[in-house]
């Protein structure tokens, strides 16, 4: 028996307002583009959340709850929601309701603070998992690090707060041939264990979907069922897992993605095989509570979801996107004892505002530039540290 793992991010962050040169903040709300959020927001809950919500709640209850997945919703993403699109938001706790759905943790605000503040990482995961339990009933054993990041000390950190599992990427240099389906556990940790991203299967739908000179294309639900049927029976678990926009944002429904979704789970649970020949959905903790670790996996050096090199590149890979980062922790204890300006700062440790400032180039930078709103990583940068030093100007005259 197989299980089918789906899990989805679900992120959206707060871009930043085009201050002019010694701009003076009256309150740090004002470093926000707070019209330009909104509309992205109403704009991808239309077209993508509420959507693919009524279809996955239609799935779990054609299949007397079979079907069953995963999410992972930053704070700053269920802040928006609250503010710009209540419904979508209500639409996820219908999922919660029925029993299928897990719902991870992460840092609060989609941040890199394991790597700027080992205190504030933990104090962004404690505000997100109580937000989360708070929201959709259930205490998160599940941690996601922003961007599936992942290194050994982060998965004791993760351990030491009671987490059961942890998702990661599996990428080649970090399995060294061993198999990506199976159930692994960080070296030194003692209780976690390690769920991998199958990242051929996974860019399957979240990038090679609407992509006409890939080979596969058109590729549909029936096909993709019989790849997961392919899986030899013995292997645990598939780990499909990208970001939830992939549905109706990033890909229109005009692709097809969205009927994919459709019957994709309808034609994975009409498996003519039986018993433990079969296929089955699963969420994370459900996968780890059923397969025991095979092994020790060795994280030699911190790996990632992102870019060709799946390791930190796309956030901290260039001296603007280091010394942004610098800068921006430098701020951090000045503000911590002042509530709204740490809140503002946390904003801006949401990684995306230094995956703005990402200079590759080729199909990398390409994905980067889709998803910045600014002119340019330059742009990005200049808009950013001049945020940081507003709002530091700010601390100062309170």
């Amino acid at each position: 028996m197989t299980a089918i793992t789906f899990y989805f991010q679900v992120h959206q962050p707060y871009r930043l307002k085009r201050l002019e040169p010694g701009h003076k903040l009256a309150k740090p709300e004002e470093l926000f583009d707070d019209a330009e959020n909104e509309r992205l927001c109403r704009r991808v809950a239309a077209r993508g959340y509420l959507r693919t919500n009524r279809i996955l709640l239609r799935a779990i209850d054609e299949s007397e709850g079979a079907f069953r997945c995963a999410f992972s919703i930053s704070g700053t993403a269920l802040s928006q929601l609250e503010a710009w699109a209540p419904e979508a938001l209500d639409s996820f706790v219908a999922l919660a309701e029925t029993g299928a759905v897990e719902f991870l943790a992460e840092t609060s605000h989609h941040s890199l603070a394991c790597f700027g503040n080992l205190a504030e990482f933990e104090a962004q995961v404690a505000v997100q998992r109580k937000r989360i339990e708070a929201l959709f009933g259930r205490r998160p054993t599940t941690f996601r690090n922003t961007e599936l990041i992942l290194s050994e000390n982060i998965a004791k950190i993760a351990e030491r707060l009671g987490f059961s599992v942890i998702l990661g990427e599996g990428i080649e240099h970090l399995l060294h041939g061993r198999n990506v389906h199976e159930v692994w556990r960080p070296r030194g940790c003692r209780s976690i264990v390690t769920l991998l991203r199958d990242y051929r299967f996974s860019d399957d739908i979240a990038f090679r979907f609407s992509n006409r000179e890939w080979d596969q294309y058109p590729l549909d639900a029936r096909r993709f069922a019989q790849w997961m049927r392919d899986v030899p029976a013995s292997e645990p678990f598939v780990g499909l897992f990208m970001d939830y926009e992939t549905f109706g944002e990033h890909q229109g429904e005009d692709t097809g993605i969205l009927d994919f979704l459709t019957w994709l789970p309808r034609h994975v649970l009409d498996d003519p095989r039986s018993g433990d020949e079969g296929l089955v959905f699963a969420t994370p903790h459900e996968v780890a509570t059923r397969f025991a670790p095979l092994g020790e996996l060795r994280i030699e050096r911190p790996v990632s979801w992102a870019d060709a090199e799946r390791d930190v590149s796309a956030w901290l890979g260039n001296p603007m996107q280091n010394d942004a980062h610098s800068a921006l922790y430098a701020a951090l204890e000045p503000l911590r004892s002042d509530a709204t300006l740490l809140e503002a700062w946390r904003l801006l440790s949401t990684s995306d505002h230094v995956y703005y400032m990402c200079t590759k180039r080729r199909s990398d930078g390409d994905v980067h530039d889709y998803f910045s709103p600014y002119l340019g990583p330059h742009d990005a940068y200049v808009l950013f540290v001049r945020a940081v030093e507003a709002l530091m100007e700010l601390h100062g005259a309170r």
